[in-house]
């Protein structure tokens, strides 16, 4: 939490937070007000005066869940590159982690909600494109030189998707798909070397 903020300001944090944990990990449903209130400490009654509406709550923790997982990911790539990986293959390891297999809380938000984000209102609609987008541009960037970038968008379906069923087989059968789906990724998009 950051400081120097006021303690309406430091609350208004602690709800987005304990929403994007919960977001992630019981979908969107699994976000009600008073619970979330609860969980940051706070009362029910004083939502109101920190968000319009539960959607906005909603937005709010898509963007902070985002965040985390953008700096979980980031951090996770950069010890795998100062050990020699190419940056494209730190992300697929980085993404298909057996870890995303039991701490979906703290994955991605995409994976996590992919399959609730048509059923929700327009602005939670918008934020889940963008936060989709956001992937898709994030897995662009990591492409090898000479991958087409136009690859981005099947390589990001492709991972979501894998962690989304690796997540529903559970144990060793879960394990062996992100295995199997990291291996194919960066096989087929490792650059060519020249000799």
């Amino acid at each position: 939490m950051t400081t120097n903020l006021t303690k309406k300001e430091q609350s208004h944090e602690r709800i987005v937070d304990v929403a994007a944990r919960a977001i992630r990990r019981a979908g969107y449903r699994g976000v009600g007000v008073a619970d979330i209130m609860k969980e940051a400490g706070l009362t029910h009654g004083g939502f109101y005066a920190h968000f319009a509406s539960r959607d906005a709550l909603l937005v709010e923790a898509m963007q902070q869940a985002s965040r985390d997982n953008q700096a979980a990911l980031s951090a996770s790539m950069a010890r795998r590159m100062s050990k020699g990986d190419s940056r494209f293959s730190s992300l697929v390891w980085s993404y298909l982690h057996d870890t995303h297999l039991e701490r979906a809380e703290h994955g991605c938000v995409v994976a996590a909600l992919a399959s609730e984000m048509t059923r929700q209102g327009d602005a939670v609609q918008h934020e889940a494109r963008r936060r989709v987008n956001y992937l898709v541009e994030f897995v662009r960037s990591a492409l090898p030189e000479g991958v087409d970038p136009e690859q981005a968008e099947v390589i990001t379906a492709t991972m979501v998707g894998a962690l989304q069923l690796a997540r529903t087989l559970g144990g060793k059968a879960g394990r062996a798909l992100l295995a199997q789906t990291r291996e194919a990724l960066i096989q087929k998009h490792q650059p060519v070397s020249v000799r």
